[in-house]
């Protein structure tokens, strides 16, 4: 995928996630096969889901309404969750009797300030087509406080790969203050270090992967602590999250193939398709953030047009921010599966529209967890991908990690 592609994020468009919350017009990014034109004629009929408050809005009030509707077809389901120190409250709500709106429910608490909310909507054709749309939306943070939103999610279980990130309501300052009030500690014990990206975001890991049955545990001593000059923490808080199994999973693009392992033993080698010439695939280890059964991705996003537009890509995992997904494609000709690059960066598996649980991308879906590594080598990209790009911190050494700290 060329680098106007990576890295045109999901705008006003898409962020998905298998945890929900607020989006209007929600679009992933577009790197969709090279004939994804013909896989998109039979797309629903239904052009969008609108979802109020809008993708990315912030400061809204706790009593401004939350809304879901598509002008056609049904809503099949709704998730409106709140995720405010990692721990996701589903807001309860009901899908109107014609299936065209979802609002909360009559009684439903108000919005709570200074917190982070998502929506995943999917709506559904006559033909049983699905379609999705997934958004985010931020509460107001009191004047003079600040919060932050964590990664994983609390009690999750989580692959070896995953770093623990903190982004900030608001610019920090005092790095040092703020670092040293979010403390990681595992069982078995392990020396976890954070690196800081700009002054809103504050990433944490060990040296290398975190062992199997790792528990960890993330202390959030925010309160009282001033992070700018009048600016103060809001935050007390303790959450967690287990590591699973451990599996790494190789992408070649030369090779056309993906080799996924499982506590270092080779379990299976899976065709792929990735980026061609001029649209490659980024090169270096990237963390799963997040896994949607069925998602939206529109090359109108990063300059491409809506021929490029695919409603229901099936078995998607995301990589980066920018949008670089490993994800079903069931457009593209049997044949290009380790044989030949069509997308526009992101890594394709053999799939079925809807998404079948016997192909290569569903495999590998089911057996995937958030936090596993997936590193592609030997793409004609000569760019590794960023540290700060999704989860991309293991792509930088543990002496310059560390050098990010700002109590080192």
């Amino acid at each position: 995928m060329n680098h106007v592609a990576k890295r045109a994020v999901a705008h006003p468009a898409t962020v998905l996630t298998r945890t929900g919350l607020i989006a209007v017009l929600a679009v992933l990014s577009g790197c969709t096969g090279a004939d994804s034109a013909s896989g998109d004629k039979a797309r629903p009929p239904h052009e969008a889901i609108s979802i109020s408050p809008r993708d990315g809005a912030r400061d809204i009030g706790p009593d401004d309404p939350v809304e879901v509707r598509v002008p056609d077809g049904r809503l099949q389901s709704v998730k409106v969750a709140r995720i405010e120190d990692a721990r996701r409250q589903e807001v309860p709500g009901r899908i109107a009797r014609d299936g065209r709106s979802w609002k909360p429910a009559a009684g439903a608490a108000r919005l709570s300030l200074a917190a982070k909310y998502r929506v995943d909507a999917v709506a559904v054709d006559g033909a049983g087509h699905r379609a999705a749309r997934h958004t985010t939306f931020t509460t107001a943070v009191p004047e003079h406080r600040f919060i932050g939103y964590f990664t994983p999610e609390n009690r999750s279980t989580v692959g070896t790969g995953m770093i623990v990130s903190v982004g900030f309501s608001r610019p920090v300052g005092n790095r040092r203050a703020v670092e040293r009030a979010i403390r990681v500690t595992a069982e078995p014990p392990v020396e976890v270090v954070g690196h800081w990206f700009g002054d809103k975001r504050l990433d944490l890991r060990p040296a290398t992967y975190w062992a199997p049955g790792t528990e960890v545990t993330v202390e959030v001593g925010l309160r009282d602590v001033e992070g700018a000059p009048g600016v103060y923490g809001s935050q007390d808080k303790t959450v967690s999250f287990a590591v699973g199994r451990s599996q790494t999973s190789l992408v070649d693009v030369a090779a056309h193939t993906m080799e996924v392992r499982r506590d270092g033993q080779l379990v299976s080698t899976v065709p792929i398709t990735a980026g061609y010439a001029g649209k490659d695939t980024y090169n270096g280890k990237m963390v799963v953030s997040e896994m949607y059964d069925v998602t939206r991705m529109n090359g109108r996003t990063v300059g491409f047009g809506g021929e490029h537009a695919i409603k229901d890509v099936p078995h998607a995992l995301r990589l980066t921010d920018s949008g670089t997904f490993l994800h079903g494609n069931y457009w593209s000709d049997r044949g290009v599966f380790g044989s030949s690059n069509v997308s526009h960066g992101c890594v394709g598996l053999r799939d079925v529209r809807g998404g079948g649980g016997d192909t290569p991308a569903g495999w590998f879906f089911d057996r995937t967890l958030v936090g596993d590594v997936i590193e592609v080598v030997n793409s004609r990209d000569k760019h590794v991908v960023a540290p700060d790009n999704g989860l991309g911190g293991w792509n930088l050494s543990w002496k310059r990690w560390t050098a990010g700290s700002a109590l080192r």
